[in-house]
Formats: structure tokens, sequence, C-alpha cells
């Protein structure tokens, strides 16, 4: 019986050390919290930012999402309105490395890490926006590794656009003909063609 006080022992302190190396859990949607047992968020300032390529969504426009700082492991990221908790929007072509979480219904509100594999500023994120007028916000929480992670990271805000061709611009206002601008037809194909691999 006392070889299997030691046994008993590591179990118990196992059990209690709690971390999620494949992801956030579903319970973690609202709060952001990963509920890594013992261990609390780091203070401010943040090493982080949550970048997009536009301030304006519209909806069935893809947006991309890039989270900018040091490398991470650990990622938990949702679209949300201001006065709600719940995940907005549907993410797209997950990266390597992550995979979707459901959240308020949705099987892809969310995105969070699927393994503790370095992510870093090229790892990027595509969203798909809902039919909403209200402005919308990207949050997330970035974990450097289990012990060192921040919450409420925040994008700034977007508001709804115009429906808008970003190929055709207006450039003679009076004769109110529009000019196709090449410049704007090979950046669009490159994002296109980036969201697409």
């Amino acid at each position: 019986m006392a070889l299997l006080l030691p046994f008993f022992i590591l179990l118990q302190v196992l059990c209690y050390v709690h971390g999620y190396p494949t992801g956030a859990p579903t319970g973690a949607c609202e709060d952001m919290m990963p509920r890594h047992s013992g261990v609390q968020p780091q203070p401010s300032p943040v090493p982080y930012a949550i970048l997009t390529n536009t301030r304006t969504f519209q909806p069935g426009q893809a947006i991309t999402v890039t989270i900018t700082g040091p490398d991470y492991r650990g990622v938990l990221v949702e679209a949300r309105t201001f006065g709600s908790t719940n995940a907005l929007g549907s993410w797209q072509l997950n990266p390597p490395d992550t995979k979707f979480l459901q959240c308020s219904g949705n099987p892809q509100a969310a995105v969070t890490h699927s393994n503790t594999n370095l992510k870093g500023n090229t790892t990027v994120y595509s969203w798909l926006p809902p039919d909403s007028a209200s402005p919308i916000y990207f949050m997330a929480t970035v974990a450097q590794q289990r012990t060192i992670y921040w919450v409420d990271v925040r994008s700034d805000t977007l508001t709804r656009g115009k429906s808008q061709d970003l190929i055709w611009m207006s450039t003679d206002a009076s004769s109110g003909k529009a000019e196709e601008k090449p410049l704007h037809v090979l950046i669009t194909c490159f994002l296109m063609f980036q969201v697409l691999l």
C-alpha cells in the first residue's frame, strides 16, 4: 500500500494541472478564459494586436484577420458586437495548426489552436460577416505558452459599409463614368488568391 501512495499523489497533481493543448473548450466561448488551472492572465500592456484588411464589412465578403506580435502557441478568436458575448459570423479556411470551435450554436463561430505548434504573423484567418447593421470587432485570447497568456485582445471596430466593387472606381465625378484601375484589379486578384489557398 505504501508503494501506491506516490502514484496516487502524482495522479492527483496531474488531474489538477489542466491545459488545453488541442484547443479551447466550448466553455471559453463567452468569457474567452483558457481554463488553465491556477494561472491568471497577464496584465497590460498586451504585446499583440489584431489587424484586418478593411475597416468596413459587408455580408458575404470575407475579411482577413491577422494577430501580430510575438509567436504564440494558443489562440481563441471570435467576432463580436458591443454588449454581447455571442460569437458572430463564420470563420473560413482555418489556418494550419488551428480548428473551428462551436460557439453560440454555430460550428464555425470561433477559431482555436489544434496543437501547441508556433503560430505567428503569417497565420491568416478568414471570416465571413453575418447580415448585421451593428458594428463588430474581433476579440482574442492569445497564449505564448500555458502560463503566459492575454485575454481581451481587441481589434479596431468595423462598421457595415456600402456594397462596393473594388475593381471599379469613379474617377470623373462630372461624367459619372467608372474607369477600371489596374492596381485595384491586381490587389483584388491577389487577395482572392490568398483566400483560396
